[in-house]
Formats: structure tokens, sequence, C-alpha cells
């Protein structure tokens, strides 16, 4: 928790006690309904929320934006962001009922009021946002794909709409097909834990 902290001092009190609350939270579900490797809850804070908090040195969306978070898994990135950016709607999108459980249950327990869940397929979600944002579910190029018709047209924020996406390793091969568009940014100059040195944030115009 003292990274979030650390890394973002421009938090106020209520959104601290909400990221406090997700060890807990986090901890007691998951040792029911596994959404985190057992051997990672440990790690909560940088291995996940921190992680997901790498989308905001891509883009800090404006007020009144809309998001959907496709894979959300138990909520990552979407809770996080969606604890960041109070004045911001998140859509969150899993295809396994027992953790979009995991996420609804942690986001009411937390008074997270700008979040909405729905247990579904990305390619069955028809509804519009500014942007779609993930967390490593698949090659790029897929995800693209499968997003590109959930992207509205009009435009409000810095950057034009789009996919931004959480991913690690070696992306030259994943990113050939985008890189005139493409913009990536490197989490290890943002975050100096070792994890975070081969953490890249993804961003391709659609």
């Amino acid at each position: 928790m003292e990274l979030i902290k650390t890394y973002f001092p421009e938090l106020n009190e209520k959104q601290l006690a909400q990221y406090e609350a997700l060890y807990d939270l986090y901890t007691d579900w998951n040792s029911k309904i596994n959404v985190i490797s057992r051997k990672d809850i440990e790690n909560l804070y940088p291995h996940h929320v921190l992680h997901s908090l790498g989308i905001t040195k891509m883009m800090k969306f404006k007020d009144g934006s809309t998001v959907m978070d496709i894979g959300t898994g138990g909520g990552f990135p979407g809770i996080p962001l969606a604890i960041f950016f109070p004045e911001v709607q998140f859509h969150l999108v899993d295809s396994i009922g027992k953790k979009i459980k995991v996420g609804q249950a942690v986001a009411e327990a937390i008074g997270l009021k700008n979040v909405t869940f729905r247990h579904c397929r990305a390619e069955e979600e028809k509804q519009l946002f500014d942007f779609v944002v993930s967390r490593a579910v698949m090659p790029l190029a897929d995800l693209v794909k499968i997003s590109r018709k959930n992207v509205k047209k009009e435009q409000q924020n810095a950057l034009p709409n789009g996919l931004i996406c959480l991913k690690g390793g070696e992306l030259q091969h994943e990113i050939h097909a985008f890189q005139k568009q493409a913009i990536t940014i490197e989490l290890g100059d943002h975050f100096k834990e070792e994890f975070f040195k081969t953490k890249k944030v993804v961003y391709v115009p659609l």
C-alpha cells in the first residue's frame, strides 16, 4: 500500500481507504474463488493494483469518459482505475461468471459507484465506449479485432479513442502490424520495482 501512496501522492483520503481495503477483500475472496494465483496474493499492490494504474501513465481520462475493461477477471485493471478516476464510468466484462461475482462484491464493499459488470464474452458486448482497456488477456491483434466495434467515434480525451492494454515481455512481433499508430511506454521508466522492468502500456487508436 505504501507504494500506491508514494507513486500517487495526489490521492485523497477516500481513495486511499478504498485501495487499503482491497487487500483483505481479495485475500478473503481468493480463498473461496481463485482470481489471483495463491502465491501472488502477497504481491497484490505491486503486481495487480500498481500494475493496473500503469494505464494512468499513458492516459488521464477526462471526467465523463466511458471505459470498458475486457477480460477483467476479479477486477483488474478496472477496479483500481475506477478508484483513481471516480468521475469516469467503467464497464467490466469477463466470460467467467464467478470472477465477475468477485469483482462485483469488491466494488460493492468499497462503495464504488462508477462501475458496472457483465458476465459475457467480449464479442457479445455491443455498447460503445471512449476506450477499451485490458491486461494481457490475448494477443494485441485479437484485442484490436474484438474491441473495434465498441469504440465511439466522438472524441473527448487527449488521445483519440482506442485500446490501451498492459503487456509484458517481448512485444515486437505483436506490435509490428500496428507500429505506425501504436504508442508504447515502458512502465520501468515510471515504477522502479523489478516486476516492471519488462512491463509496458500499449495504446492503439481505433
